[in-house]
């Protein structure tokens, strides 16, 4: 069941307009690395992409309308490439970013492995999980930095980052509700940032997004091992 905090909303599906106020039917449905539909009329399974009649967007796509696949050199630390290229490629179609930026393969993993772990308050774990829980797990674990519980407190503790300057791992941070910093995610590529919406548990949302830029209060940067 989804929760609905004020706290931390979020839009309804990747690439869709953010629809933030609207409630949920349905629990999100976790993606793993065997297999999965996570995009309407895509579907991958490690090695492998098999497209639909639907369209697919012109920069990920090649001649004869095939989706790219990255070449076997690809390093991977503590991964088989099938698997690197599989994340990789999963994630270029979710950021609309070439699989060459995509090099850090210990938080396209983590990614993958919170992805659709619906949102609670107070939650930290993989079976259910906030916004400042989630970016915590994220920056202990792909980063290897400690940080505090709350997004206020992540703020505070966090260097400001003006939004062009913003990085892959930076936090963003957002005004939901009645108290200053209220939701945070980490920064992704592309003005795409990941987080644990309300609506839809942990997901990518674009900061352009109608819904997400006038509640955008500045980027955070922490000093990272």
């Amino acid at each position: 069941m989804v929760i609905a905090v004020a706290s931390c909303k979020s839009i309804k599906n990747i690439g869709a307009k953010d629809n933030s106020t609207a409630k949920s039917s349905k629990s999100s449905t976790r993606t793993r690395s065997g297999s999965g539909k996570f995009i309407d009329g895509i579907e991958v399974t490690p090695g492998s992409v098999v497209t639909s009649k639907h369209a697919t967007s012109s920069s990920l796509t090649g001649k004869k309308g095939k989706l790219y696949q990255p070449e076997d050199d690809v390093p991977a630390s503590g991964m088989n490439i099938e698997e690197a290229q599989w994340l990789q490629l999963k994630f270029a179609i979710i950021l609309d970013a070439s699989v060459e930026k995509l090099t850090n393969m210990a938080l396209l993993r983590s990614l993958d492995e919170w992805w659709g772990t619906r949102y609670c308050l107070g939650g930290n774990t993989q079976n259910c999980v906030d916004c400042s829980g989630f970016t915590l797990a994220v920056m202990r674990d792909v980063y290897g930095v400690s940080v505090p519980r709350t997004a206020q407190e992540q703020y505070d503790k966090s260097a400001r980052v003006d939004m062009e300057d913003l990085r892959e791992g930076d936090y963003v941070f957002f005004h939901t509700s009645g108290r200053s910093i209220s939701h945070v995610g980490i920064y992704l590529f592309n003005n795409k940032f990941v987080h644990a919406s309300t609506s839809n548990g942990v997901m990518v949302s674009d900061l352009n997004d109608k819904y997400w830029q006038p509640k955008y209060r500045g980027g955070g940067r922490v000093t990272r091992k």
